[in-house]
């Protein structure tokens, strides 16, 4: 017997057309291919290798990515913001993977700004369960950064075939999420390592989106993340030349101590950094590595001896249950590293490896801590084909 790729390919069950299936099978097939051509897990993969080192020079060239990519949206962006003001009272935000987490990351700002729930789903999630809950009073936006990403395109479908208002942000024009929404936003990104700018620029968008909306809602509010995101990618390049040879040292005497296992951990828009800091692991190098939010950290035996965790927490309201995490890692055995905002003295107390970071509205600083994250795994990529090679 054979199983369908997709359960919304079933004519017999599925809410889409004949055109809707074609468009998912079309998809789901070129996917396939893709995958069965990615690298090997293997440190000594040659093409492995060249994607690691290619993420390196994507990864300084984030904050030029993110000025082209606003720059290039300008319109677009006061378009959708003036329906999302007018005509939403839900917003659904569809992702997986890295887009999964630009939309956790993204989700504080917009809340803040709309003042309507605006809610991160996995796009299988949506396509397959939550999809009959949406209506022509709800915006889908669809993150995919090929544009081509199966069951985001499927969510994007289900969205279409209930009337919601469907918006694609993606880094490949004329792709089927773009050709398939109501309306589009275009990311400017290189992609020929692991993902950066693509998540970066998307989530670089949805910021500039939330003030948008903001400016329309709640001026006052809005000001305040108006000003501050203007400076954003000085403050990252800024940041990449500060911290990189930090984590290059870390990374290089983790990989030395026979690291196997890195956790990652933070709550409200930093979850996201901790979910792409464990991507990045499992992506550029042959570790393991888990995110946990820093509740749920208390919640299981998380920490095991001998094994890093890297906390981000900026100045906010997580912060003291940050500091309970902190010292639970050191009292379990394991290696503490911080990345928290210039000034912040909640974890002086701490034999840790603190990153200051520097001072903006806590629903902006994943655009900056995304970048720790990234050069985490990036860096310790380096350092365990390095270790391999010798």
């Amino acid at each position: 017997m054979n199983t369908p790729a997709s359960p919304l390919l079933d004519a017999r069950s599925s809410a889409l057309d004949p055109r809707q299936r074609a468009v998912v099978q079309r998809v789901s097939d070129a996917e396939r291919a893709h995958i069965l051509a990615l690298p090997s897990n293997d440190p000594l993969d040659a093409k492995l290798r060249f994607r690691v080192e290619a993420t390196g020079p994507e990864l300084f060239g984030q904050p030029q990515a993110i000025r082209e990519t606003l720059s290039l949206n300008a319109s677009a962006l006061d378009s959708i913001a003036e329906h999302l003001v007018t005509a939403v009272n839900r917003v659904v935000l569809v992702g997986c993977g890295d887009s999964l987490a630009v939309m956790v990351a993204a989700r504080q700002a917009l809340e803040t700004m709309l003042g309507v729930p605006c809610e991160p789903v996995q796009s299988l999630e949506f396509a397959y369960y939550q999809a009959d809950l949406v209506d022509e009073r709800t915006a889908v936006i669809a993150l995919s950064s090929s544009g081509e990403t199966t069951r985001t395109v499927e969510a994007l479908l289900m969205a279409q075939h209930r009337g919601s208002y469907t918006v694609a942000i993606t880094n490949t024009a004329g792709s089927t999420l773009q050709t398939e929404a109501s309306t589009s936003l275009k990311i400017e990104a290189t992609r020929v390592g692991w993902p950066t700018q693509s998540s970066t620029a998307a989530l670089a968008l949805l910021l500039e989106l939330a003030i948008r909306i903001g400016e329309r809602r709640v001026p006052e509010r809005a000001a305040t993340l108006r000003d501050a995101i203007d400076g954003l990618p000085d403050l990252m390049a800024s940041l990449l030349t500060r911290v990189d040879s930090v984590i290059a040292d870390i990374a290089e005497s983790e990989v030395a101590a026979g690291v196997r296992n890195v956790l990652f951990s933070g709550a409200g828009p930093n979850l996201a950094t901790a979910i792409v800091g464990a991507a990045k692991v499992k992506e550029c190098t042959t570790l393991h590595a888990v995110e946990i939010q820093v509740e749920e950290y208390h919640h299981y035996n998380s920490q095991k001896a001998g094994e890093p965790l890297f906390l981000f927490a900026p100045s906010g309201p997580s912060v003291p249950r940050a500091v309970d995490t902190a010292r639970d890692a050191l009292r379990w055995g394991g290696r503490l590293y911080v990345a928290t905002t210039d000034g912040e003295q909640a974890f002086d107390e701490f034999d840790a490896t603190v990153i200051t970071m520097p001072p903006v509205p806590e629903p902006l600083s994943p655009l900056l801590y995304l970048v720790v994250a990234q050069l985490v795994g990036y860096h310790l990529g380096l350092s365990c084909y390095a270790a391999a090679a010798r």
